[in-house]
């Protein structure tokens, strides 16, 4: 393994988020490979942990929007009305088929224009799946892309009597991540958990404080604090990059034009490189006519160092590559 794409002067770097998503099921090694083969740098694996403390890759700690669970496994949900990952071992997990996101009814895409739902046969991997065929795409391609796992909801997997963050970086170091020359990013929404993986766990990675908006309750963080300058400086203690929601960066000013929240700059002033999510050719955010345009003001207005993409090759597209 080399070191990270952006030490080789290829800035921003493109993280494929979830896969090529914008083509086929998210996290489906169908999806990484299409994304590999499109010029990522990166790959995201959102990680969560089975009932036998194997880990998989899959967003949420739920399988039923994304798979034929609620068919498979009809008397498997909790009361809540949910399938969780937790409640099931790997073996039977393999046996689900996955799907493009579904809404929270089942009923329809959440990107309706997407491939289509319920169709095709992918299966939800195994992070050891998805490693060993990125490693040996490395070996058969010549090329070095990078991982670029998340902990899923790190402080609910405790309440279920398992450490991901734990066994994660003991999967990550049986396949040769473990130092910061390594390709690996390492990133979390709750700052208790991303800390505790340089204090306590003692990794040596380079380590991404993921920032949310407050109203989504992603941790008991208060985000708008993390974004100010203290915040920022307190991120640096223990990270090494953050990954903030693309609308926390911009703003709309008066003449009607984009223009910096402050955010980027801020980061940079504290050490910090800046890695937002998510871009994105269906859903272009306010005050851009064009995903391109979209990308090249962020990459080039803003100096982002990298960005999480549905679209890879639209993105590298954009980024004149």
């Amino acid at each position: 393994m080399t070191d990270t794409a952006a030490e080789f002067g290829n800035a921003p770097l493109i993280i494929a988020h979830r896969g090529a998503s914008g083509y086929l099921p998210e996290h489906t090694l169908a999806a990484k490979a299409l994304a590999y083969g499109q010029g990522a740098d990166f790959l995201e694996q959102d990680v969560v942990a089975t009932r036998d403390d194997q880990l998989i890759v899959l967003h949420d700690i739920h399988l039923d929007t994304v798979s034929d669970v609620a068919e498979r496994f009809p008397d498997r949900a909790r009361d809540d009305g949910r399938w969780y990952a937790r409640d099931f071992d790997l073996e039977e997990i393999r046996t689900l088929r996955a799907y493009e996101r579904m809404s929270p009814d089942r009923l329809g895409a959440i990107f309706p224009d997407r491939f289509p739902v319920r169709t095709g046969y992918f299966s939800i991997p195994a992070l050891e799946d998805e490693i060993s065929m990125i490693q040996g795409l490395n070996k058969s391609s010549g090329r070095q892309v990078g991982i670029y796992p998340e902990i899923k909801k790190p402080a609910w997997h405790h309440g279920e009597g398992v450490d991901v963050a734990d066994l994660m970086l003991r999967t990550l170091e049986q396949f040769g991540y473990h130092d910061r020359q390594h390709a690996a990013y390492l990133q979390c929404f709750d700052p208790t958990e991303t800390r505790r993986l340089r204090d306590d766990l003692g990794t040596n990675l380079r380590v991404v404080q993921l920032l949310a908006d407050n109203r989504w309750q992603e941790a008991t963080a208060d985000y708008d604090y993390l974004l100010t300058a203290r915040g920022l400086a307190e991120i640096a203690g223990y990270a090494d990059a953050i990954g903030p929601w693309l609308s926390q960066l911009y703003t709309i000013g008066a003449s009607g034009l984009p223009e910096s929240t402050g955010v980027v700059e801020a980061a940079h002033d504290a050490g910090l490189a800046v890695h937002p999510y998510t871009f994105r050719a269906d859903q272009i955010p306010d005050g851009f006519d064009t995903f391109e345009d979209c990308v090249r003001w962020f990459a080039n207005g803003l100096g982002i160092d990298g960005l999480f993409t549905d679209f890879t090759d639209r993105t590298k597209s954009a980024l004149g590559r």
